[in-house]
């Protein structure tokens, strides 16, 4: 099969798009012939060896954590999916997964079957950006009905999706972006847009139910701010976490850090807003996998609109 695969952690120029045997099956997964992956800053973060390069274990290894593709074999002990079956996931993080090639052994616990009426590029890109909203909004944020909550960086990857999220549960949304982001991130259910460049959000937004802090450091410490008594803050960046978490305990704001995880149940209430039309994921760019060195670039410079994916 065709791979990407890293035998040295370190620049695009540790990506060798090579040819690899195909993964052999272990007792609970299916092979799926990918088509198209997801990249997200993990993806080269880790490559370069930061991000989850410590749960890798040894070199080399193949990155990328989602996918989307078609079912070719079933594990003996697999019982909810067939050969022939159109399935998502994102799988194994933080650690290795291989999504990055043309096939991927995943486990059938983590992926869900692609639904009609959702296309196989939105079903690879989100899986890492839609969890990670899931699970910020409503797992650590506890978000309401009626309450208000800041997205900060809303016209990213995770960015984008809170504020959809946000709104279908029918809260009130605010939101940060730069001015040629406002006009589609009000159509996407943000009540509020405030341009980051000129603006300071602590000037405009107060006494609010919980933010989702895409940024970290010193922006999220300073959204803090903005938190009313006994409201929280839920921080996405791990590098950044720690002191976020300390000026949250001296300001007496709950800062809850978060690292996606796995869930297939939660990857279907997902899929299953997109066919309702109720989510709709936005796709930056979609490049060929042989240039995977492209979307890392254009990832690393963190004003992607939405997510790049690969196609295999």
């Amino acid at each position: 099969m065709k791979a990407i695969q890293i035998r040295e952690f370190g620049s695009n120029d540790s990506l060798l798009y090579t040819e690899l045997a195909e993964p052999k099956l272990n007792p609970g997964e299916v092979l799926v012939k990918n088509k198209v992956a997801g990249v997200n800053p993990i993806d080269w973060k880790t490559c370069s060896g930061g991000g989850a390069a410590p749960f890798i274990g040894d070199l080399p290894f193949i990155p990328g954590w989602e996918f989307a593709g078609t079912v070719e074999q079933v594990a003996e002990d697999v019982t909810d999916f067939s050969i022939g079956d159109e399935v998502f996931g994102l799988i194994r993080f933080p650690e290795r997964a291989g999504c990055f090639a043309s096939y991927v052994a995943a486990p059938a616990e983590q992926i869900s079957l692609r639904p009609e009426g959702m296309s196989i590029e939105t079903a690879a890109g989100l899986g890492l950006a839609g969890l990670t909203a899931w699970q910020a909004l409503f797992d650590k944020g506890n978000l309401q009905a009626s309450q208000q909550v800041v997205v900060l960086a809303g016209a990213g990857g995770v960015g984008h999706i809170a504020i959809q999220l946000a709104k279908w549960m029918g809260a009130k949304v605010i939101t940060t972006a730069s001015e040629e982001n406002h006009a589609y991130l009000l159509s996407i259910g943000a009540d509020i847009v405030i341009d980051y460049h000129n603006q300071e959000i602590t000037d405009h937004v107060n006494n609010v139910d919980l933010v989702i802090d895409g940024i970290g450091g010193d922006v999220g410490i300073d959204a803090l701010r903005c938190v009313k008594p006994g409201g929280r803050l839920v921080t996405l960046p791990s590098v950044t976490k720690d002191e976020v978490i300390a000026a949250g305990k001296a300001m007496k704001v709950t800062v809850e850090p978060i690292r996606v995880e796995p869930n297939s149940e939660q990857l279907e209430r997902l899929a299953g807003l997109c066919v309702d039309r109720k989510l709709q994921l936005r796709i930056a760019d979609s490049i060929p996998i042989e240039e995977l060195g492209k979307a890392f670039d254009a990832s690393r410079t963190g004003r992607v609109k939405g997510k790049i994916i690969v196609t295999i």
